[in-house]
């Protein structure tokens, strides 16, 4: 598989890391859109948020848990963050490996796009 997020899970491409487990990787893009802008993403190859099966809900649970973690460590619980995640070309995906984006560190407009 040729999938660059795959390839930072699995620690062939450096990545800063800011948390890590056994189902999830989380980490600051490359190229911000926000003072603070982290990807989450499973460990386990998704393409896209459509390939989420049943069997997928405590992952994608988890995935919340961690970006609530990670909001409480870097004091942005309370000033607010946003949790983006794009589906397909025309939501905006890019890579194509399931991530969800948390950006803070300014305020979000609305509506966002």
């Amino acid at each position: 598989m040729n999938c660059i997020f795959c390839k930072i899970a699995n620690g062939e491409i450096p990545a800063k890391k800011i948390y890590e487990d056994d189902r999830v990787l989380a980490f600051y893009d490359i190229a911000p859109q926000a003072p603070i802008h982290i990807l989450i993403i499973p460990k386990k190859h998704f393409a896209t948020l459509l390939e989420i099966g049943e069997e997928d809900s405590q992952l994608i649970g988890h995935i919340f848990l961690v970006a609530n973690k990670i909001a409480k460590e870097l004091k942005i619980d309370e000033s607010g963050f946003r949790i983006v995640v794009n589906c397909n070309r025309d939501g905006g995906q890019t890579v194509f490996h399931l991530h969800f984006h948390l950006l803070a560190g300014r305020p979000m407009h609305w509506p966002p796009g």
